[in-house]
């Protein structure tokens, strides 16, 4: 694919946002978006990555030959300061923001090469490494507190509590106690899987795609937590708890119950999340 036209396939991963008038409309718009940001930055562009859920993001080439990814965006309100995010990292940890295309709602990133994603054995060593890094200061707004989002996911479950109610009650009960009770407010990134890590050059390990929050730290450990590409079953689920906590000296009790809480919140509704269910059952059992 070149800057001539959207050549490339749209993943099927995106098929879900068909189901909204906003999202039908983004999809349609989404080859002229394509070209017309890679015409901005003249770059040369390959397939689109095959994962995509949120946005469409694509491996391409400045004028220089330097290696860069387009992504562009479907705004909603875990990725509405993604860049936000990126900059106040500023390369720590992180990939690096090298342009935005505000009518495009699209970012010009920094390419991990060779761009695999964190495996299984040693994940934890490296994530206890990342996440200091992250945990910047920072100040809402422009960011969303983490007592704002719980409160959504509150009025959410409130609405889906006939579908789980001891889950459903235990997240509501976390999200009573621990959102008015925080420690440090700090820059999160909610959704920190073992895939969102990918092997670079100007650092063995970059994190990728933010999904930004201003709260206290426990909360940023629950997608590790109930990452099972990192080791499935209870045992592995609750040995990360314990060692990220013990690691890294927060409340075991808060990163528990902040895991219940976003757990149940992304799983529990139409298209449950088996997986995420079953981690939020150990948890509340552990």
């Amino acid at each position: 694919m070149t800057v001539d036209g959207f050549r490339g396939p749209i993943p099927a991963q995106l098929d879900w946002l068909n189901a909204s008038e906003q999202g039908r409309s983004w999809l349609d718009a989404l080859p002229g978006a394509v070209e017309e940001s890679a015409e901005h930055w003249k770059l040369r562009l390959d397939e689109p990555f095959p994962y995509a859920f949120t946005s469409l993001a694509i491996p391409g080439r400045m004028q220089d030959a330097t290696d860069v990814v387009l992504k562009v965006q479907h705004i909603d309100r875990e990725t509405e300061h993604e860049a936000l995010a990126l900059r106040h990292w500023n390369g720590e940890g992180a990939i690096l923001l090298l342009d935005r295309f505000p009518p495009r709602d699209a970012l010009l990133l920094e390419r991990c090469m060779p761009g695999t994603p964190l495996p299984p054995d040693g994940a934890l060593d490296v994530l206890i490494g990342l996440l200091p890094r992250l945990w910047k200061p920072a100040t809402a707004p422009p960011f969303r507190t983490l007592a704002e989002e719980a409160a959504h996911w509150a009025a959410t479950l409130n609405q889906r509590r006939h579908l789980n109610p001891r889950l459903v009650d235990a997240a509501l009960d976390a999200i009573s106690q621990l959102a008015r009770s925080q420690g440090e407010q700090v820059l999160l990134h909610q959704d920190l899987h073992g895939g969102n890590v990918l092997a670079a050059r100007r650092e063995p390990w970059l994190v990728i795609d933010p999904k930004p929050l201003v709260g206290e730290r426990e909360l940023g450990l629950a997608p590790i937590i109930r990452s099972q590409e990192l080791g499935g079953g209870k045992r592995a689920v609750l040995r990360r708890l314990d060692h990220l906590t013990s690691e890294l000296g927060l409340d075991r009790e808060r990163a528990r119950r902040w895991c219940i809480a976003q757990t149940v919140a992304w799983s529990v509704g139409e298209g449950d999340i088996p997986d995420h269910v079953q981690v939020a059952e150990w948890l509340l059992e552990g």
